[in-house]
């Protein structure tokens, strides 16, 4: 008898050319995730959206200006929601940006209030489109905007660790002299000072990182903490340095916005609702999720030591802190 057991998705390698991306927020991220997704071809209508008409015209007209250079999208810049209508996916950016020496957590209150406002009135005309959370604190705006947006779970997520991730893989390739595609290994927990590495699972080429030795190059586990502090604070030492960060989080949620477009289900450690995961319940954080066109489904458990799942409930419990400190209901499904 024929195998009858289900293979792996087959979901569509390409975007779909009708597809629509609304980009809440025209500042710096907003700009640049909409430029991202114009070279990477993601969609055939972006939208930038945003209150401040004078700048979102501008940043439509700039980037129409070279869309030539690109795959054949139409960038529409307004101040009206309404132009997000129908919209597969949608990205919020907008928000009070982190001021040199904020923790991300410091944004919380003020953003809160811009996200409800902000994707309250785009869900209107949006109701069935993935929505992803990039605006900081990304983790406690993401459990806010699960409660107040009334979609099914794994539509409303936020990019999480995923740039965190990048960051690593980067630390690690340079250290070990291969490259960031042979390093797999995450960052999991708060999007922020909390956020903590996954060692216990990190590979290098499948190698355990406690135990590559190549040509030289290896990691003693005495350095872990340096690593992971040095990817904790990376974007402060932007910010410090030129005010905002931009380019990376641009990219990295264009990696988020390909696995949704073109129904990847992809692992990407992005930010979700845990419902007893890791023994932790009713906080968003970030793990390895599958990412599809459906949105995001986990996180995956995975065989973590000792050491990582503490880690991992201690960034839990930090973010569990600032939500019941803004007194942000319960998501119920």
């Amino acid at each position: 008898m024929a195998d009858e057991r289900p293979g792996p998705p087959a979901g569509p390698r390409t975007s779909r050319r009708g597809a629509k991306i609304a980009v809440c927020g025209a500042g710096s991220v907003g700009s640049t995730v909409a430029y991202a997704a114009l070279l990477r071809g993601l969609a055939g209508e972006i939208v930038l959206y945003d209150i401040a008409s004078t700048l979102v015209e501008a940043q439509a007209h700039d980037l129409n200006d070279g869309a030539a250079f690109a795959s054949p999208t139409t960038i529409v810049g307004s101040d009206d929601p309404a132009a997000c209508a129908g919209a597969d996916l949608v990205v919020m950016t907008a928000g009070a940006r982190q001021k040199p020496g904020q923790t991300r957590l410091d944004l919380a209150g003020v953003n809160v209030g811009i996200t409800r406002d902000v994707l309250g009135a785009v869900r209107e005309v949006a109701p069935d489109a993935v929505y992803v959370l990039v605006t900081n604190p990304c983790d406690v705006l993401t459990y806010a905007a699960i409660g107040f947006l009334d979609l099914p779970p794994g539509r409303v997520f936020g990019s999480g660790t995923v740039l965190d991730t990048a960051r690593l893989r980067y630390l690690l390739s340079r250290r070990l002299a291969v490259s960031p595609r042979s390093v797999h290994a995450a960052v999991a927990g708060e999007h922020g000072d909390s956020e903590i590495v996954l060692w216990s699972s990190a590979n290098i080429g499948g190698v355990p990182i406690a135990e590559y030795d190549l040509e030289g190059h290896s990691l003693d586990p005495s350095e872990y903490a340096a690593i992971r502090e040095t990817v904790a604070r990376s974007a402060y030492k932007v910010i410090e340095g030129k005010g905002a960060t931009n380019f990376a989080i641009g990219l990295a949620a264009a990696d988020i916005m390909s696995a949704v477009l073109r129904d990847e289900h992809r692992f990407l450690p992005v930010s979700t609702l845990f419902t007893g995961q890791y023994g932790i319940d009713d906080v968003c954080l970030s793990a390895p999720c599958v990412v599809s066109a459906s949105g995001v489904a986990g996180p995956a458990e995975l065989p973590l030591d000792e050491t990582d799942l503490a880690g991992l409930r201690s960034s839990a419990a930090t973010l569990r802190s600032q939500i019941d400190r803004l007194g942000l209901a319960s998501p119920v499904f």
